[in-house]
């Protein structure tokens, strides 16, 4: 048994392909499968269905691969902690980030992060929060950025900044003649949502009591889960919808007219960092870290006098 035959089955067991996995492993598919067979044989067990379609792995293979994936981690911490304690900042760092920060907040860190960091290869997925905690669950990324707090208990949280909602309203809706907006103003049968699976939409409707029954009543059920689709029904002239800050902040002069900030406590969500509590490249995360705050601004470091909106884990999907 060797890592490298760990690695292919962990990655068959991720892809459901063993095409997609020689793919990852950057080897060919007869390759790959042989030293599966292989592996396979000395163990005396058959770890993958290959008859279905997406490939299954068997009751056995999920044990054994659950136990491959530790033994990989495990390998793993040998060179990052060399690494760590000698202060080298280089290898792979793969970060998970929800749809509605990655547009917003990846332009401002990015170049910067890898101009700094010429020796790190750095790989972003756009993903649920229920796939980020999945994917932290099975080592395929690094960390995750996305609305805190979780409160799972096998991960390791730090809040980074809390950024405001605000209001963005059509002209033709009356609460554009008002220059700031509470909650109470608002008439939930105008509010535009994102589609469910959303931790965003998830916030809005803990913040909105009566949302939920309005969702349940209304004619029309429009299923999007791009904040800027909501925004160009808006500007179409049709109801309101509520956005995170940064979102609005390459808006015209035409579209920052129809922002309405919320009176305090303003509603606002928590932004954070999230491991599995093995992770050991704590010196590349805490260069992350420190490019977001960099470019973060300074109200929104502060957490005091503001509302935190709740999510429901169990919601998104």
């Amino acid at each position: 048994m060797t890592i490298t035959q760990l690695e292919y089955i962990v990655a068959v067991d991720t892809y459901k392909s063993f095409g997609h996995a020689a793919d990852k492993c950057f080897i060919t598919q007869p390759t790959l499968s042989m030293q599966i067979q292989k592996l396979e044989e000395q163990l005396d067990v058959i770890l993958f269905d290959r008859q279905k379609k997406p490939i299954e792995t068997t009751e056995i293979g999920i044990s054994v691969i659950a136990q491959a994936r530790e033994v990989l981690k495990e390998h793993s911490k040998i060179t990052e902690i060399i690494k760590d304690q000698k202060g080298i900042l280089s290898g792979n760092f793969h970060i998970g980030i929800i749809p509605t920060i990655a547009p917003y907040l990846v332009p401002l860190f990015l170049l910067n992060f890898i101009e700094k960091y010429p020796e790190v290869t750095i790989t972003i997925s756009e993903l649920t929060t229920a796939q980020i905690l999945e994917q932290l669950k099975n080592g395929i990324i690094d960390c995750g950025i996305l609305a805190t707090p979780t409160r799972e208990a096998h991960l390791i949280e730090t809040p980074m900044y809390w950024e405001p909602l605000v209001a963005f309203v059509s002209k033709k809706h009356s609460l554009y003649k008002q220059n700031t907006v509470m909650m109470e103003d608002i008439d939930i049968s105008d509010v535009w949502l994102l589609n469910e699976g959303h931790c965003f939409r998830n916030q809005i409707i803990n913040l909105c009591h009566d949302l939920q029954k309005h969702i349940a009543d209304t004619r029309l059920n429009y299923q999007t889960g791009s904040i800027e689709t909501l925004k160009k029904i808006v500007e179409a002239g049709k109801g309101i919808t509520l956005l995170p800050e940064l979102s609005i902040s390459d808006f015209s002069v035409k579209q920052t007219n129809m922002v309405r900030y919320f009176r305090n406590p303003e509603p606002v969500r928590e932004v954070g960092l999230i491991v599995s509590k093995s992770f050991i490249k704590k010196r590349m995360l805490e260069a992350l870290k420190n490019e977001i705050l960099n470019i973060i601004p300074k109200k929104m470091k502060d957490s005091s006098k503001k509302l935190i909106l709740d999510i429901d884990i169990k919601k998104t999907e």
